[in-house]
């Protein structure tokens, strides 16, 4: 929790408790239904919770922005965001109905009233978003394919509606692959530890 608290110094107290909370309630979930590695859980605030709000490092989006959240297993990146962004709005789907469960029972617990949750593949959600954000879902080329229909045609922020996805490994041969204006952003940048050295950001314009 110290490492939120120091890349997001000015979080509320109702912020400061929820993601706190998270804390408790991912190991619990974690025993009964498996959405983290059990070896990784420790790394929970690390490898999850800070991992998923380097996009805020990257966007500050306007009250009202809607993001789809494409293959959030257990809540991420979504819930850390809907957390520190709870005037906007965002949505949950994976095909794994046990990971959907989780991911909308910790945020009932928690209180967030900002997101909606859909057990099914992208093909079922037929909504309209400013964003797709996701974690290492599939190839980037596929993953621009698919959620083209998604993403709304009208722009109420400085950055233009998209795809923000967080990748790891060699990507030189994905991002070739992708036609669109793209940035590649090393999380690095934002976040010293060894775990973000092999970890980038990839906004694709769309």
């Amino acid at each position: 929790m110290e490492e939120i608290l120091k890349y997001f110094p000015d979080l509320t107290e109702r912020q400061i408790d929820q993601f706190s909370r998270l804390g408790s309630l991912y190991p619990e979930w974690n025993e009964k239904i498996n959405v983290i590695s059990r070896k990784d859980i420790d790394n929970l605030y690390t490898h999850h919770i800070l991992h998923s709000l380097a996009i805020a490092k990257f966007i500050t989006p306007v009250a009202g922005t809607s993001f789809l959240d494409l293959g959030t297993g257990g809540g991420f990146p979504g819930i850390p965001l809907a957390i520190l962004w709870p005037e906007c709005r965002f949505h949950l789907i994976d095909r794994i109905g046990k990971k959907i469960k989780v991911a909308q029972s910790i945020a009932e617990a928690i209180g967030l009233d900002n997101v909606t949750f859909q057990h099914g593949d992208s093909g079922e959600c037929h909504g309209k978003f400013d964003y797709v954000v996701s974690r290492a879902v599939m190839q980037l080329d596929e993953l621009v394919k698919l959620i083209r229909r998604n993403i709304s045609p009208k722009n109420i922020n400085r950055l233009p509606n998209g795809l923000i996805c967080l990748k790891g490994g060699d990507l030189g041969g994905e991002l070739g692959r992708v036609i669109q204006p793209l940035i590649d952003v090393p999380l690095s940048d934002y976040f010293p530890q060894e775990y973000f050295s092999t970890k980038d950001l990839i906004y694709v314009e769309l």
